[in-house]
């Protein structure tokens, strides 16, 4: 019994620590910029447009991070400690530069940071589940990065009225003090790579031969079409406060529907890990991508407290839940070989956050306004609900036949 428990304690230390890794190396490192952007802009340190390259970078950052896993043959948890100083180091020189290439770099390399930090964790943390036969608790883990972002918004906004120095300062501070609690737990002394630990890391492999061509048809699909809930989904999450100030000026509301959306993501994750393994991930995809399309055009048609509210909810609780149905459905098609198509997937979603900052900071500078892009973002989410359900539909009647 006590080796029982003792195993569950364990399983409970590297989930909780797993989690603190991800708030900090996503909610922190990652995401940070969204609350303090507002911040940058009313000071006059930054415009719209350079804004949107900025967050661009990051993204740019976190997907050649993403890529270059496979590379990396150091042990994961010198890969997380590592990830996590840099990343406390990065959100401090944010407050101590003062030079939009100086915060370029930054923002790039925070990305790349947050990537490697968020695949070797999660590679760390899904084996020792495993070992301690507890895979249950991966949706905990998966917490993370919503409990990060709730924190940079209750705290971001908070620090920022010191301003933006006193605010990416704060934030690095804070991340030392997480950093300090989870740190003995990852002194395993076990050289486990990413190759070897993580089951769902985004790592560029071959694909397994051989696949049926429904299967590669479907793999196709779910590349292409991960890349529509990347575009989706990241023009809200980067530009959040700003939209919501601009539609409440004056309102005190406009700095609560950032971390209302990191909230909003610690049920989602915890709800997606349960789903039945029977449940069609296609069908499971284009229901969560309805949700955030509805949650992305409720900030146009209904651009009020309780407007943004509802948006926020939706967008933020499938954005976990979504990658964790991409994950299983490439499994499903590859099996023990989906590293290679969870790669290209990654890639894809890569590429529609880079591009989401890009194409909506420019012309809101131009027209004033959001709602064009997010119209867009929402017509993208909208179609790639359809799509999957179309893919599921024909998967159907081709095996019906």
């Amino acid at each position: 019994m006590s080796g029982y428990g003792q195993g569950r304690r364990g399983a409970w230390r590297a989930a909780l620590a797993c989690m603190v890794t991800l708030a900090v190396a996503m909610g922190l490192g990652r995401f940070a910029f969204t609350p303090m952007l507002p911040i940058m802009l009313g000071e006059g340190k930054l415009e719209l447009a350079g804004g949107g390259v900025l967050a661009s970078l990051n993204y740019l950052g976190y997907f050649f991070g993403a890529v270059s896993c496979a590379a990396i043959g150091i042990k994961a948890s010198s890969m997380v400690r590592g990830g996590l100083i840099a990343t406390a180091a990065l959100l401090i020189g944010m407050g101590l530069f003062h030079s939009f290439t100086g915060w370029g770099i930054l923002r790039a390399a925070a990305g790349v940071m947050s990537a490697w930090v968020f695949v070797f964790a999660s590679g760390w943390g899904m084996r020792r589940l495993a070992e301690t036969n507890a895979p249950m608790l991966a949706g905990v883990i998966y917490t993370g990065p919503g409990i990060g972002i709730a924190m940079t918004g209750l705290l971001g906004g908070a620090l920022g009225r010191w301003g933006s120095e006193a605010g990416w300062i704060g934030l690095g501070l804070l991340a030392v003090v997480l950093i300090a609690v989870i740190w003995r737990v990852f002194d395993d002394g076990e050289a486990a790579t990413v190759a070897g630990a993580a089951a769902g890391a985004p790592v560029a492999a071959s694909a397994a031969g051989g696949a049926s061509g429904a299967a590669r048809s479907d793999a196709i699909w779910l590349v292409a079409l991960y890349g529509l809930a990347g575009f989706g989904y990241i023009i809200t999450a980067t530009f959040l406060p700003v939209i919501a100030r601009h539609a409440l000026p004056g309102s005190s509301w406009p700095d609560f529907f950032w971390p209302l959306f990191g909230a909003a993501i610690i049920p989602g994750a915890l709800i997606g890990a349960r789903a039945p393994a029977h449940w069609d991930n296609r069908l499971l995809l284009a229901a969560a991508y309805a949700l955030q399309a509805l949650g992305v055009l409720l900030s146009v048609a209904w651009p009020t407290v309780v407007g943004f509210a509802f948006g926020s909810l939706l967008l933020g609780m499938p954005f976990t839940a979504i990658t964790l149905f991409a994950m299983r459905e490439a499994r499903r098609l590859r099996g023990n070989s989906a590293a290679g198509l969870i790669g290209y997937a990654t890639a894809s979603y890569g590429v529609g956050q880079i591009i989401g900052p890009l194409f909506a900071a420019p012309l809101a500078q131009r027209t004033g306004s959001f709602q064009l892009p997010l119209l867009v973002a929402a017509v993208a989410l909208a179609l790639g609900a359809l799509l999957f359900a179309v893919v599921w539909s024909k998967s159907r009647a081709l095996k019906a036949a």
